[in-house]
């Protein structure tokens, strides 16, 4: 996934990008993810007044461990992907501060797989959900509560917090 900034530059716009690439590599370690589809990157090139814009979608399914039940969860990925390069001769840092929103580029040569990886990694699901209405696990026994409800009294109140429960009762009853 790379392209010259100075081609860019001088023809304004650039072939799109239509590219897939595995994701495993950076899912190393992670025990959430069960499986995961390649990306599929669809990104824009163009250029003006000496700024790249890189506009695009990034897209991929996962299967990740629900965070209640632990049951198996389909997740879509789909991240929007804008960002913006200047080329500079050296990178300097008073003028990282100038522009957020602008990365400086040393080169001619610019590889977005990087920043796509980046960008991808950060959408991933804190907290992904088989379904909105996840019962999840028991405290008591651990039982799927999805399966069926197993019968314990998970309504016990921590002997040290006992005196709080009446703090908030209403005065008539």
């Amino acid at each position: 996934m790379q392209f010259r900034i100075q081609e860019a530059l001088i023809k304004g716009t650039l072939p799109p990008i239509r590219e897939t690439f595995e994701v495993a590599p950076l899912l190393k370690g992670r025990k959430d993810v069960l499986s995961a589809s390649p990306v599929h990157a669809e990104l824009n090139i163009h250029a003006a007044e000496g700024i790249v814009h890189v506009d695009g979608r990034l897209t991929s399914e996962l299967e990740m461990a629900c965070s209640r039940c632990l049951n198996p969860a389909a997740v879509k990925v789909d991240v929007p992907f804008h960002e913006q390069f200047k080329p500079v001769d050296a990178l300097s840092p008073e003028d990282e501060e100038l522009d957020e929103d602008t990365i400086e580029v040393v080169g001619d040569t610019l590889d977005l797989k990087p920043y796509i990886e980046d960008m991808w990694l950060l959408e991933l699901p804190f907290v992904p959900m088989c379904s909105s209405d996840c019962k999840g696990l028991c405290s008591e026994c651990g039982q799927n509560l999805n399966d069926r409800e197993c019968g314990c009294q998970r309504g016990a109140i921590d002997p040290r917090l006992a005196a709080l429960k009446d703090l908030f009762k209403d005065d008539n009853q």
